[in-house]
């Protein structure tokens, strides 16, 4: 259930008050188990309503694509935690851990799953119990984290991108010690939101307080931050293959509050629209429809889908754009670069008006 946008705007307020500027000691459950929700654009009551007896309409309901990988990485969940319980329980605990996955997969089977999303999911299960966490999952999958779950991995490529941008305004000298290592080392951080990197319950649980309670981009400023942190670690460092393996590892020894504080700052001081692949990335993207968390938890999961297709269009248009400056590269004449480049604006806005035309063309070009 979807909140009443005549009520979001306290609730949200007061969940960003309660959780992202709060530290860790201080925190309380409660205090997670409300403030989610409303951080989500779930409606609070729903939320809180033991009552309401759960819709099992999910299971009648088409399998979806990706269930055989699901029961995979639902098989190798809660290694970490909880530590207190027993095989039994951790057992029920992955029935319901899978139970949620396929319910949101199934109510909207045009998401597409990805290895790490267990991790997410298994903290909601742990935070909101197996009643409450479907909504909010749902609108976390549709509405903040959308680019993952697309069926290509281009989007995720690009949030990437944005990472070396930030390291290069933050620390030039370290930027480019490590400029020939591919930004890919931080995919398994930012594509679970950690969970799959921190081991501890409390701890990430802190970190989806600050991640909810901001915009979808902060995640990519505190993997730059961890980077930063290590400095003389990595410029120790020449090998870039030790250097790929150094800036995959998370550290285990995390002060979470000052990292969140700096990552803040970091933000602050180089902000997305000063990132150079910032304007690479769609306006369709969940990094760019999600930025105002107040604005967020006014959007209906319907909208999501509406981004979502569009990003799925931004994505072929791209893949078009490329195959047509190949196909240009491979029949190039002896003309000036410059006649080149106009014809190729030329062409590639007439085929944006008229996209019926393009496989056409590649289709000549490929006989």
């Amino acid at each position: 259930m979807e909140m009443d946008h005549s009520q979001h705007s306290q609730g949200t307020l007061s969940a960003k008050q309660a959780l992202g500027e709060t530290d860790i000691t201080s925190q309380k459950a409660s205090e997670i188990f409300e403030a989610w929700p409303i951080l989500l654009g779930v409606t609070p009551s729903a939320a809180a309503d033991t009552s309401v007896p759960a819709d099992d309409g999910w299971k009648k309901l088409p399998r979806h694509k990706d269930e055989d990988q699901v029961q995979l990485d639902v098989n190798r969940a809660f290694i970490y935690y909880p530590n207190d319980q027993s095989t039994a329980q951790i057992d029920q605990r992955k029935t319901e851990l899978s139970n949620l996955i396929v319910e949101v997969l199934r109510r909207y089977p045009y998401l597409c799953y990805f290895q790490g999303y267990h991790d997410i999911c298994q903290v909601f299960l742990l935070v909101l119990g197996p009643a409450h966490s479907p909504p909010a999952v749902a609108r976390l999958s549709i509405l903040r984290i959308r680019d993952f779950m697309l069926p290509t991995l281009g989007p995720t490529t690009s949030q990437l991108r944005l990472l070396p941008d930030i390291l290069a305004k933050a620390d030039p000298e370290l930027r480019q010690h490590i400029a020939g290592v591919e930004p890919f080392y931080a995919l398994a951080g930012t594509l679970t939101m950690y969970a799959h990197n921190i081991e501890g319950y409390r701890d990430i649980a802190r970190m989806f307080d600050v991640f909810l309670a901001r915009e979808p981009v902060f995640s990519i400023y505190v993997f730059a931050q961890i980077v930063l942190n290590r400095r003389e670690e990595i410029l120790e460092v020449d090998d870039s293959d030790i250097l790929q393996v150094i800036l995959s590892k998370v550290p285990s020894n995390l002060d979470l509050d000052a990292l969140i504080a700096q990552a803040a700052s970091l933000f602050s001081r180089y902000p997305p629209e000063s990132l150079y692949s910032w304007r690479y990335i769609s306006s369709s993207s969940a990094l760019k429809t999600a930025r105002d968390v107040e604005a967020f938890s006014k959007q209906t999961t319907d909208d999501g889908h509406v981004y979502f297709i569009r990003q799925i269009k931004d994505i072929r248009w791209l893949e078009t754009q490329d195959k047509i400056k190949r196909t240009v590269w491979i029949y190039r004449r002896p003309v000036r670069a410059i006649g080149i480049a106009i014809a190729v604006g030329m062409l590639a806005m007439y085929l944006r008006r008229h996209p019926a035309t393009v496989h056409s063309i590649l289709s000549r070009v490929a006989r």
